[in-house]
């Protein structure tokens, strides 16, 4: 199962519309900026000792990856997961998203163990620091940049479709130079879509929201970016540890 689909169902709650003044405005998107920021890089934190403890037990390998229940549950769990949230969002407590969120981050933390088998370490970091650099620059833009990306983005959600289809027909085909150019498109894909992305919790997060509605916001923003962080780490080590 591809992590691109589960790109597909990205959405953010609806704004709860009302006047407030541009101080409140600054305050509001100051507020759940920062939410998204710490949520995503606790996510972050959870798939990666998740990973890195599944990993270093070959009993948790064992257990993960040994038996087909497991092997497929998790991705299909992750699936309905990234359905869930975005479909029950408005009738969900703030904590249960956030739980869920976490759950989700630990899933994706312990399917990606065997990265960590697959490649080398020095690839690994050198690549997440790329990833890193990159996620950080295109966020920055999205933030202060003045364009408006709406339709930008519509162009790179086609192009994702157009990604999770080469890929499958990849799966068959078998291609290392078909690979190799799925990979830099998802490099590009990914990349356009975490500036965005960062756009667009930007924007929602200047309406006027209630207290409930801006901290769903802030976790549904931790996912998508959480999500763009993922893709766009693994396909750049495709590319960097083709070799490995």
């Amino acid at each position: 199962m591809s992590y691109d689909q589960q790109k597909l169902n990205r959405t953010t709650p609806p704004p709860y519309m009302g006047g407030i003044g541009s101080g409140n405005v600054a305050r509001s998107l100051n507020t759940v900026m920062k939410k998204v920021y710490v949520r995503m890089f606790v996510g972050l934190l959870i798939s990666a000792f998740c990973a890195l403890g599944v990993a270093s037990s070959p009993a948790a390998l064992s257990f993960f990856f040994g038996n087909k229940i497991m092997l497929w549950g998790m991705p299909i769990a992750m699936l309905a997961m990234a359905i869930l949230i975005p479909v029950r969002l408005n009738k969900m407590s703030t904590s249960t998203c956030i739980i869920l969120f976490g759950v989700y981050a630990a899933l994706m933390g312990c399917w990606l163990a065997p990265i960590f088998i697959a490649y080398k370490i020095g690839t690994i970091v050198y690549t997440f620091f790329i990833t890193a650099g990159t996620f950080g620059a295109m966020s920055v833009y999205g933030y202060f940049t003045k364009s408006d990306l709406t339709k930008f983005g519509t162009y790179l959600i086609m192009a994702l479709f157009g990604l999770i289809i080469a890929s499958i027909v990849n799966i068959f085909v078998a291609s290392s130079a078909f690979d190799w150019i799925i990979s830099i498109a998802g490099v590009l894909i990914f990349t356009g879509l975490t500036a965005w992305d960062t756009q667009q919790i930007r924007r929602m997060s200047e309406m006027s929201l209630d207290s409930a509605t801006s901290d769903k916001l802030a976790t549904m923003g931790a996912f998508n970016l959480y999500l763009d962080f993922i893709n766009l780490f693994l396909y750049i080590l495709r590319i960097f540890g083709g070799r490995d």
